[in-house]
Formats: C-alpha cells, sequence, structure tokens
C-alpha cells in the first residue's frame, strides 16, 4: 500500500489478471496443496466448520425470543393501561362521550387482548422451542447479534462469492 500510494485494483483488472493468469493460479494452488499433503497437514479426521453470517431472508419482525416477547407484552400492558385510564377519565367527566370515540377505543381495546392472546401463544411456543428462539418466515433462521446492532442469518453453507 505504501509503494502503490494506497492505489487499489478495480474489479475489472482482477477479473482481467484471473482470466489471464487462471493456468498458474491453478499451478500455484495444486503446488500449495500439494506441499500441505507433504507435510501432513490434512488428515482424514479433519473437520471444518463454515461461520459464514449473511443478510437473512427473515424478517425481524416475524422472530420471536423470549426477550422480544416479553418487551412486546410490556408494550402492550403499556398501551391498554393508557386506554383503560382514558375510560376512567371519561367516567369522572360530566359530559357526555362522543360514540365514535368509545367505539374506537373499545375496538382498540379489542385488538390489544388479540394482540396480548397472540403474544401468550408465541410466549409457549418459544418456551418449547429448544433454543428459545421461533422463526415464522424460516424455522431454519435463528438471530444473531452483530457489531453494527443489525440481525443476521447464521448459515452452514457460503456462496460461491463469499456473501
Amino acid at each position: 500500500m505504501l509503494l502503490t500510494g494506497r492505489l487499489s485494483p478495480d474489479f475489472k483488472t482482477i477479473a482481467d489478471f484471473r482470466k489471464d493468469n487462471g493456468t498458474a493460479i491453478k499451478a500455484v494452488c495444486r503446488q500449495f496443496v500439494m506441499i500441505c499433503r507433504n507435510i501432513n497437514l490434512f488428515s482424514e479426521s479433519m473437520i471444518a466448520i463454515d461461520g459464514c453470517k449473511f443478510k437473512a431472508v427473515n424478517n425481524r419482525d416475524r422472530n420471536y425470543t423470549r426477550a422480544k416477547i416479553k418487551r412486546r407484552v410490556a408494550a402492550i400492558d403499556k398501551s391498554l393501561n393508557r386506554y383503560l385510564a382514558q375510560l376512567d377519565s371519561f367516567d369522572l367527566q360530566e359530559q357526555a362521550v362522543e360514540p365514535a370515540k368509545m367505539q374506537h377505543i373499545n375496538k382498540q381495546l379489542a385488538s390489544l387482548k388479540q394482540q396480548m392472546a397472540d403474544a401468550k401463544k408465541m410466549e409457549q411456543l418459544v418456551e418449547e422451542s429448544p433454543d428459545h428462539q421461533v422463526s415464522l418466515t424460516d424455522s431454519d433462521a435463528r438471530a444473531m447479534g452483530t457489531t453494527n446492532g443489525q440481525k443476521l442469518r447464521s448459515c452452514g453453507l457460503q456462496h460461491a462469492n463469499g456473501r
């Protein structure tokens, strides 16, 4: 990097190099494998584990863990308490409440109660799961923390382009 002044080849330069020197690259790789075999670096008992991480198709909103369900239940409880407090304040007022407002609040309460029931069902599924994680999109997908806060999918296979 010092000698080139931080110049780096673009994709076309690399592709052309690979195209023009394909046989030489293969020969170098073949020699490397032979050297490794000669010094007994390979054996039949060797196991390779691929720890690739790549962006998942799994929707973050359809992946559930204990902590996520706990946060969801807390948010539903908070919303329920807010609507119930609003109903209590209506009871204390002497003037009549608009029927449309009451209908909206009752609809929201029914929705929140259904969401709470769904969260309790999902909590049961998560507890029954071996790793306490359930994905509705892809049953094999698992949320993994990364340094930038995104969740990635763990996979045993890696694409040919390394992603």
